[in-house]
């Protein structure tokens, strides 16, 4: 059954959206009581940034997934890259599942020194998942540049408010 370029489109960023609603059930109890009690750092930014800043970075990481999964398999095929694809589709998801992790850890079991564990993985498989994806698709990799910044950003962040209460 092929898929029509659009459909990829919506599934793609759909996707990676789901990741965040996931995050979000675990985030969105804690931000008024534990998390509002945390001593944070003085580069927080106030708690409303964060949600229009992660729907944003989940429709770019929706629209790197589309471009490699819209890559024509005979042009990777030519390159011998289909196998390539394979594997930089598995890592791309080995990410986004890191990514929805971190909240459960960080909000949903209240571990800021777990999550800044499992943030360095996140890390890591985000700077895999560009370096994967720039074989097949640049623009899909400069679309994950503005989520590295970020997660960058959140492991600060994350350390911060670790070793500030803990």
């Amino acid at each position: 059954m092929k898929i029509s370029t659009t459909s990829k489109l919506i599934i793609s960023i759909g996707v990676s959206e789901l990741a965040g609603i996931i995050g979000s059930v675990f985030t969105t109890p804690s931000i008024t009581g534990w998390y509002a009690a945390l001593m944070k750092p003085a580069l927080n930014p106030p708690a409303w940034v964060f949600g229009p800043v992660w729907i944003t970075l989940y429709a770019l990481i929706g629209g790197a997934f589309f471009f490699v999964w819209n890559q024509h398999t005979n042009k990777l095929e030519y390159i011998g890259m289909l196998r390539w694809r394979k594997i930089s589709i598995t890592v791309f998801f080995v990410q986004l599942i890191l990514n929805s992790l971190w909240s459960i850890i960080f909000f949903g079991l209240r571990s800021p020194g777990g999550a800044l564990i499992e943030i360095v993985f996140l890390w890591v498989a985000i700077l895999a998942t560009i370096i994967f994806f720039y074989n097949i698709s640049k623009p899909a990799a400069l679309l994950l540049v503005p989520y590295i910044l970020w997660v960058s950003f959140a492991m600060y962040l994350n350390s911060a408010i670790w070793v500030l209460n803990y």
